[in-house]
């Protein structure tokens, strides 16, 4: 891969986690496709950000659980930027209920989302991706703090981390490393949307650090994956969460 000329694909970045992953990898030099499947003022506003900062940067408007928008989404990339070295599959959605209270439809969307969504870039990246290429998706810590009412996600997560393993060794001879990031509790609207403060501030207290993560600290280890330094990281789920678990 020529370092000068990368091009990295994020799902789910129009805000939050997404969004500074976006920002951080175009600062260091990759062309970025914006994916976003909801309203293009947030993606717009990022890409502007990214142009004045100096980077190059694109948005791309695709529900990853079709698999037909994700192709598309490929080959949108492929034509406007050459080829594609890096898939970040950081999309998803989080709605807790307990198990046995959880319907049919919060299951079905997580799975189509989270699970299939990432499967869906995993495929296309698989066929696609340079030499050298970086396919990074993100699980989470909740995949071993196992609480109360993540039940659904936290299947979701595991299977992501199922097939980050499977897939490293899928691309054999191909160059192409395949990792995943599991971040801890981390200050975005996803994740703080509902939670009184008093849970905040014991969620705060899980890890040692005694803080929430930031979007810019899970954006930091994408960037480190997606880079030279970590071209010997391979098949590995790297927990990003201030020592929480």
């Amino acid at each position: 891969m020529q370092w000068s000329q990368r091009t990295a694909i994020v799902t789910g970045a129009s805000r939050g986690i997404g969004a500074a992953i976006a920002q951080r990898l175009a600062a260091d030099g990759f062309n970025v496709v914006v994916n976003y499947a909801g309203s293009a003022a947030d993606p717009e506003a990022l890409i502007e950000r990214i142009r004045a900062g100096g980077g190059s940067a694109r948005a791309a408007r695709a529900d990853v659980s079709n698999p037909t928008a994700v192709r598309a989404m490929f080959d949108e990339a492929e034509q406007v930027f050459g080829g594609i070295d890096v898939l970040v599959n950081n999309a998803g959605i989080m709605q807790l209920e307990l198990i046995a209270d959880a319907d049919d439809a919060l299951f079905d969307r997580h799975v189509a989302v989270n699970l299939k969504g990432v499967f869906n870039g995993m495929r296309e990246a698989a066929r696609r991706l340079r030499s050298g290429g970086r396919i990074i998706s993100c699980s989470s810590s909740v995949v071993g703090l196992y609480q109360a009412t993540y039940g659904v996600y936290a299947a979701t997560k595991g299977a992501v981390e199922a097939l980050t393993h499977v897939l490293a060794n899928e691309m054999r001879g191909r160059n192409i490393t395949v990792n995943a990031i599991a971040p801890g509790p981390t200050a975005t609207d996803l994740f703080l949307e509902g939670k009184p403060p008093e849970l905040i501030e014991r969620f705060k207290k899980i890890a040692p650090l005694e803080r929430l993560g930031t979007p810019a600290d899970i954006a930091a280890v994408v960037a480190f994956l997606a880079g030279p330094d970590g071209a010997w990281i391979n098949g590995q789920v790297l927990r990003a969460n201030g020592g929480s678990v």
